[in-house]
């Protein structure tokens, strides 16, 4: 028989392998599962004089975890080099905490950062508060993103910067926000307006191709201390898609890396972008990284007024009664685009977070289906899916990918019901019904959208329909829950699958990588709202230790 690497026992290994879903021990060859059993065959069989034995003590282990939507390098940029806090943050907490950073920096320059909470918007709108963060910046620009990262909000010093005026039109897809009865901006970008000011920002402050490596190798590193092993980077630029290779190179890319390449933009500074980009990616392929999609911004997002939606919003002033939010492409471009990136073997990811834009991707879904065509297709963020829809998710095979999956009760779910009415926001994120319905439910943080990468936390949320931390009371549609099995599997085999990983990872059998956590409890033993504060002791990728606490 073959000598192992490295031996896993002592403890409970839970494989989500449905033939064989507990186990004793692991053998390891060459980063990948040897084999899977007893304690005592695996000792007999594969223990040999360089073996390396893992005692876990009678803990719990399990696959590693998965991702399957965030910004790892924009998270990893924020650890190192910029301020950060929490969407709860209050705009006079804002203010305190960009005086206390701004005291540390040279005179000049920026301070960039968030996430400031969707709530915010009409106090951070009012005249005077612009005028907060300039003196509390003591002169510097200032630049700083929302709970959603789709918004950004400017001091005067940035807005002048980028030449941002009272006489500066709106960018297409994008909204200068004016004080009322003014043309003077308040400092509020929404979409594509909030570019302008980051544009300037980054040619003035460029990052160079070894700041693109420490700052996604930073997000890896924080993913892990999660025991998260594979992931989806839902919008990689050229920049990033030249880190991962040389990260690989390196021995650096600890991770199973998909990247989806912008086809369309709507928040990221990044050029180029669409076919200048997304047929690009061959190159970048290594070992550990998969440029496998593309990425499609279809809408914005709700606060803003910008998210699709089939129901009109709430009246307001500046949109009348009849506004449904906005769309960026046809449905005919739009399965343009699906069209030409199956023909190259790409999957997609578009985001919607709106059931207007559901549909668009749904009628544009069938008319790749109907070409024959089986490439993965995924609703970034699944939200909010109309009845009708939702047996078409499943039939198209189109997968719902919730992302950030605690959105309910939350920050950005009371900043929707103020523009859409709580009736209809509460009915959010149908995850139970997509599943009945045959359909693919995969889980992603959207992360730094939300402040912690931490699948436990969405794990508790899916059974729950509650805020895990407490923060925030109630629950969201309670109906809608899924079983600990169902949960566990949105963070693993199932995003395993859909991400095109399905033979790599996901569970712990023969063959697959040995990507494994060890847990400081066992899940299925403790109470569902216990879950979120399970915490990853040890996370190891192709059987190699990545992270210890």
């Amino acid at each position: 028989m073959t000598d192992a690497d490295l031996i896993v026992l002592g403890g409970k290994i839970a494989t989500l392998d449905p033939a064989q879903p507990w186990a004793q021990a692991l053998a390891i060859k060459d980063g990948r599962v040897l084999a899977v059993g007893t304690q005592a065959d695996i000792h007999a069989a594969h223990h040999g004089s360089s073996t390396r034995i893992v005692n876990l003590a009678g803990r719990t282990a399990m696959p590693g975890l998965h991702d399957a939507h965030n910004h790892h390098q924009i998270a990893g940029k924020g650890d190192l080099m910029e301020i950060e806090f929490l969407p709860t943050a209050t705009f006079d907490e804002i203010v305190e905490l960009v005086r206390a950073y701004a005291l540390e920096l040279p005179e000049g320059a920026w301070v960039v950062g968030g996430s400031w909470g969707s709530t915010l918007i009409a106090e951070m709108n009012e005249p005077g508060a612009k005028e907060r963060l300039d003196v509390a910046a003591g002169g510097r620009p200032v630049l700083l993103v929302d709970d959603s990262h789709h918004n950004k909000y400017a001091n005067s010093r940035a807005l002048e910067l980028a030449g941002i005026s009272a006489s500066s039109p709106d960018p297409v897809d994008g909204t200068i926000v004016r004080y009322e009865g003014s043309s003077e901006p308040t400092g509020m970008l929404f979409e594509t307006a909030g570019l302008i000011v980051e544009k300037v920002m980054n040619e003035l402050n460029p990052m160079t191709p070894e700041m693109w490596v420490n700052t996604s190798e930073r997000g890896m590193q924080i993913l892990h201390s999660y025991g998260v092993t594979a992931f989806m980077d839902a919008g990689v630029s050229l920049e990033l898609l030249a880190a991962f290779k040389q990260l690989d190179e390196q021995g650096r890319l600890k991770s199973w890396v998909i990247s989806c390449m912008m086809a369309n933009n709507m928040i990221f500074d990044a050029d180029p972008i669409g076919d200048g980009l997304v047929w690009g990616g061959e190159p970048f392929r290594t070992e550990h990284h998969r440029p496998d999609f593309i990425k499609i911004f279809l809408d914005g997002i709700p606060p803003t007024h910008t998210a699709c939606f089939l129901e009109p919003y709430l009246p307001t002033d500046a949109h009348g009664a009849h506004h449904h939010g906005d769309i960026a492409m046809p449905t005919e471009e739009l399965a343009d685009w699906l069209m030409r990136a199956a023909k190259a073997g790409l999957g997609a990811k578009i985001h919607c977070t709106g059931d207007g834009s559901v549909r668009h991707v749904l009628d544009a879904a069938q008319k790749v289906r109907d070409a024959g065509y089986a490439t993965p297709l995924h609703i970034a963020h699944g939200q909010f899916i109309s009845v009708e829809d939702i047996p078409r998710c499943a039939s198209l095979n189109v997968v719902t990918e919730i992302s950030p999956t605690l959105w309910f009760p939350g920050v950005i779910y009371e900043a929707i019901k103020l523009v859409i009415g709580p009736e209809r926001a509460e009915k959010m994120q149908p995850n139970r019904s997509v599943l009945d319905a045959g359909g693919t439910v995969i889980g992603g943080s959207d992360w730094p959208v939300i402040p912690l990468p931490n699948p436990w936390l969405g794990i508790e949320g899916l059974i729950t329909r509650a805020d895990p931390d407490g923060v925030f009371p109630g629950t969201l549609w309670a109906e809608q829950a899924l079983t600990l099995d169902e949960a566990v599997a949105v963070y693993t085999t199932a995003s395993s699958k859909a991400m095109g990983l399905g033979d790599t990872t996901g569970s712990l059998e023969v063959g697959k990588s040995a990507d494994f956590i060890v847990l400081d409890r066992n899940p299925w033993e403790v109470p569902v709202t216990d879950l979120a504060d399970v915490t990853v002791l040890e996370t190891w990728f192709a059987g190699e230790q990545v992270f210890v606490r």
